[in-house]
């Protein structure tokens, strides 16, 4: 199956709480979208690999993606290495992104960097023919590069090179991800507080999309960054 967009997060509810609404959107528009959590989120405080696994399987049918895969990797251990790039570079040729969302290139949690720098090195490998990939079926795989790769804001407040108009989108996003029941606000819950647990975190999801949207003169936004000069075909295409 050929994509539109592959969302990459280095745990589950990363693309959630980055870029879901953008993600809707653009699904609503007819366009094919997958997501590939890096790691299952077994280090996390709150929770459990395996319901991290169910949230992260229910917030992918809120969001209606044509797939969803996790890679499995060590989380928090993972390496920006060979082994795990190669793995990467196969989910790209396989599903033929146009588009790939990744993780924020700096961050509070190491392994948003690391997997911002990991799926960014993958990208362009995969483009190259002298690198051979084998398919699940044992087929010699074609080489491909996304045409673009944008990067997703998240604890940090870095500072947007686009913003994405969302507005219309927001309530799908944030069911998304209060799919994800362990890791954010419950005030019944008895596991321990975390700085993503807390109600003033799961507010500001939405009050930085009003801010961004504010940016851009719209109710809702989402904001990116990239590592290229940004070009369009016209001063008019711009909002």
């Amino acid at each position: 199956m050929k994509l539109d967009i592959l969302a990459i997060g280095a745990h589950p509810d990363d693309v959630e709480l980055g870029c879901a609404a953008t993600l809707a959107k653009e699904i609503a528009n007819g366009k094919k979208v997958g997501i590939i959590d890096l790691t299952q989120g077994e280090l996390g405080t709150r929770g459990t690999d395996k319901t991290r696994f169910e949230e992260a399987a229910s917030a992918a049918n809120i969001l209606g993606v044509d797939i969803r895969i996790n890679m499995k990797f060590a989380d928090g251990f993972f390496v920006n290495d060979k082994e795990h790039q190669l793995a990467i570079i196969k989910m790209i040729r396989k599903y033929a992104p146009e588009i790939v969302i990744c993780n924020a290139i700096d961050d509070r949690h190491i392994d948003h960097a690391k997997g911002s720098q990991l799926v960014c090195d993958a990208c362009f490998l995969s483009g190259l023919m002298k690198i051979e990939t084998i398919d699940d079926l044992g087929n010699l795989q074609k080489p491909w590069r996304p045409k673009q790769i944008y990067h997703y804001i998240q604890w940090k407040n870095l500072e947007p090179d686009l913003i994405v108009d969302v507005s219309g989108f927001m309530d799908i996003k944030m069911d998304s991800v209060l799919a994800y029941k362990t890791q954010f606000y419950d005030a019944t819950s008895k596991e321990p507080i975390t700085p993503i647990s807390t109600k003033n975190f799961t507010d500001n999801v939405k009050n930085r999309a009003i801010d961004m949207g504010r940016l851009i003169g719209v109710e809702y936004g989402e904001g990116f960054t990239v590592d290229r000069t940004i070009a369009v075909d016209s001063l008019f295409n711009l909002k």
